[in-house]
């Protein structure tokens, strides 16, 4: 990921990773290793729980509850798109919960992951 990020010409300002920021065992995922890294803002967007509890999430777009572990809120489960199977949203680094959840549905278009999440797996499937 470093060696991608280092070859670009034009450094983003926000990463959105493919995987857990804080909803991370260690509280640690790969959102925070980048950003860290990188010193970028970054958030983990997964397809997937890893760890933690939450509530029933409505079946509507846009609907979102709290993800959390031990009594700490480590993220957000997000629906993108109704009646689908939500996001695991969480902080990687400098970036709250909320802005977090807010940059991920400006990404958000007609499908269920972020278009840059989309991006980068169909140039992975292509290379």
């Amino acid at each position: 990921m470093l060696d991608a990020l280092e070859s670009l010409a034009v450094l983003p300002h926000l990463l959105l990773c493919d995987g857990q920021g804080l909803a991370h065992p260690r509280r640690f995922g790969i959102a925070c290793h980048v950003g860290v890294l990188t010193g970028l803002p970054a958030i983990g967007v997964a397809k997937s729980r890893l760890i933690g509890e939450h509530a029933a999430l409505p079946r509507e777009q846009g609907a979102r509850v709290p993800l959390t572990d031990a009594g700490e809120r480590i993220g957000t489960v997000l629906r993108t798109r109704e009646g689908v199977k939500p996001l695991y949203i969480s902080p990687g680094h400098k970036i709250s919960h909320r802005s977090a959840v807010h940059y991920v549905l400006k990404c958000i278009t007609r499908y269920r992951l972020p278009e840059t999440t989309r991006a980068a797996h169909h140039l992975a499937s292509t290379a």
